[in-house]
């Protein structure tokens, strides 16, 4: 077991289908960005967490961007979220930044809360929900060649 990475398995349902979830927390720790490459490879969706009260968190977003360009597939799905939106009055990145950021990357964007589940369960089902379509597309169009 790697010390710092939460590692889970979590089942959702969507559309009447059993999705299964394989969630890595790396809590954003430069330790392990090389071992997060790896995962990178066979990743079909990232979700990108920066804390609102922490400004380094947010800078480092575009650092862990560059890095899933360079490893991950290209067609891989990204989602932005900005954690904690629920400590007002220690937010170091508004709202409107995490926006822009997500526009510059053409990704996704939400601000959640771990602590007061705000956001988290909608962030999960959307990208769950975005793989399968692009998953869906990529069925559709591989029939269409082989007829």
């Amino acid at each position: 077991m790697l010390s710092g990475i939460d590692f889970k398995i979590r089942t959702i349902e969507l559309d009447g289908k059993k999705i299964k979830l394989q969630i890595w927390d790396t809590a954003g720790q430069e330790r392990f960005r090389t071992i997060t490459t790896a995962y990178y490879r066979g990743a079909m969706g990232i979700m990108l967490v920066y804390d609102v009260t922490n400004e380094k968190s947010f800078e480092n977003i575009k650092n862990w961007i560059r890095n899933i360009e360079e490893n991950a597939s290209a067609d891989v799905e990204k989602m932005l979220l900005g954690n904690k939106c629920e400590l007002t009055e220690k937010r170091q990145v508004s709202k409107e930044r995490g926006e822009q950021l997500a526009v510059e990357y053409g990704i996704k964007f939400m601000e959640t809360s771990a602590k007061s589940s705000i956001n988290v369960e909608e962030a999960f089902y959307t990208l769950a929900r975005d793989i399968k379509a692009k998953m869906e597309k990529k069925l559709s169009n591989g029939k269409k060649i082989h007829k």
